[in-house]
């Protein structure tokens, strides 16, 4: 449906697109939603054992999706059956850079580093579809709170660094303070690996599963 109205929206989706991921709380059950590279981590309260000593806690981030990435075998099996090459871009010594893209077999077009997306009519002429791929899992008490980003968070941050950016927050209860440092982080990392900056999105939502 989301797709359908991109198609109609009058927005010229050639060579635009974009992904998302959502989460959706029924009782003590999540259920996640995923078209994309966007991701949502969950952090849990794990028990550790230091020297055969238990009773010490970290937090862990656990993905509630996978990246839709064009080299993960089923994804890139489709877009081969469906007339399309998988790449990664090359330098002036044919050198491979960056992530594998979704290519046309015979033109360089669109370079698209998802294989699943809204929009991107170019891509999706090659096999990137905007099929969501849905997961669920049962919450439980250790849960504290949820990450949902873009991959402009997820490029140079884990999931468990991800926690741990936000955490101090969550201690002060403010949801709002920690998607403002993981943002800062964020940005800051791409400026240290790269000359460009992608896309930063994050919403942060704060548990109280009983």
């Amino acid at each position: 449906m989301t797709d359908g109205l991109y198609k109609n929206s009058g927005i010229n989706l050639r060579f635009s697109g974009s992904t998302c991921v959502s989460v959706l709380i029924v009782g003590n059950k999540v259920f996640c939603a995923n078209v994309g590279d966007s991701r949502a981590t969950l952090a849990r309260r794990k028990e550790i054992t230091t020297g055969g000593q238990a009773g010490q806690f970290k937090m862990v981030g656990i993905p509630l999706n996978r990246d839709h990435k064009a080299d993960e075998p089923d994804e890139q099996s489709r877009i081969l059956n469906a007339g399309g090459r998988v790449a990664a871009y090359r330098d002036m010594q044919g050198n491979p850079l960056g992530p594998a893209r979704v290519w046309h077999l015979h033109e360089d077009i669109p370079g698209l580093a998802m294989s699943r997306s809204f929009g991107d009519a170019a891509a999706a002429e090659v096999g990137v579809n905007a099929i969501p791929e849905i997961t669920e899992m049962n919450l439980v008490e250790a849960d504290k709170f949820m990450i949902l980003a873009s991959d402009g968070v997820w490029e140079f941050i884990s999931n468990d660094q991800a926690v741990n950016i936000v955490l101090p927050h969550y201690q002060n209860n403010s949801a709002e303070k920690a998607a403002e440092a993981l943002i800062r982080e964020a940005m800051k990392r791409w400026q240290e690996e790269d000359t460009s900056i992608d896309d930063i999105t994050c919403i942060i939502i704060f548990l109280n599963i009983q």
